[in-house]
């Protein structure tokens, strides 16, 4: 068996003196390991970087096999992005976050997302308000998509701006402000399209949420903590100017 696709690399591990086992999220293949021989060399270290875009190709006698891999750049970004703290820190949040998926399952929404928000890394204004989309977008493809279209009490769609932290479902405002202390903020980005940049408390509002429902649903089934990088992008943000 046999495939050819582009894919991003998420990770690598070492195996044996010169070879990688290399961890890659591709459409329609999910998320895919592979042996890649002399992936250790010279010419293959620049381009097994968490966040190149290469043209993957896998081969294995049997489906259920390990196989080899190969990859040829298409877009090596994870340079650039390793000279900026914030920008790396957001690279390092995705990846370890991707390796949640189940293996060889195809998610091509969080694919496809994924590589949106690597190719608005250059705008720190942007991508933390996609990075929680991504987020939100990943706990649906897991099966524990919020429900932020109609308010849990009135089904009314209008001014919804809490979510309730044991259903993640949508509360608005008159129906939630008797326990808006207990409730999680629902920040307007969120809730449709949106021209502007967010407002950075609104931001900061999304990841307490998506932060929320990935610990009681990701992490802690799994005995996991949060990737240190998305507490670290948290903690820069809020020390900007709100």
């Amino acid at each position: 068996m046999e495939w050819r696709e582009e894919g991003i690399i998420l990770g690598l591990r070492r195996h044996g003196e010169t070879s990688v086992i290399a961890e890659i999220l591709t459409s329609t293949r999910g998320r895919w390991l592979g042996l890649v021989r002399g992936g250790r060399s010279r010419r293959m270290r620049p381009v097994l970087q968490p966040g190149n875009l290469v043209l993957a190709g896998w081969r294995a006698r049997l489906e259920d096999h390990l196989g080899t891999l190969t990859a040829e750049p298409v877009s090596l970004r994870a340079g650039t992005i390793m000279a900026d703290g914030l920008k790396l820190a957001g690279l390092t949040t995705l990846t370890a976050l991707a390796q949640f998926l189940p293996e060889r399952e195809p998610h091509p929404r969080v694919y496809q997302a994924m590589r949106l928000v690597l190719d608005e890394l250059d705008d720190p204004a942007i991508w933390p308000a996609m990075l929680v989309r991504w987020e939100l977008g990943l706990l649906d493809e897991l099966g524990f998509g919020l429900d932020l279209g109609r308010c849990a009490v009135t089904g009314s769609p209008e001014e919804l701006i809490y979510v309730s932290p044991r259903t993640g479902r949508a509360v608005s405002r008159s129906a939630g402000e008797a326990y808006r202390d207990k409730l999680l903020v629902l920040p307007g980005f969120l809730k449709g399209s949106q021209t502007s940049a967010p407002d950075l408390s609104d931001v900061l509002a999304g990841f307490t949420l998506t932060g929320h429902f990935l610990a009681r649903h990701i992490f802690e089934p799994r005995d996991a903590a949060a990737p240190e990088s998305r507490s670290w992008i948290i903690a820069r943000l809020a020390q900007r100017p709100h």
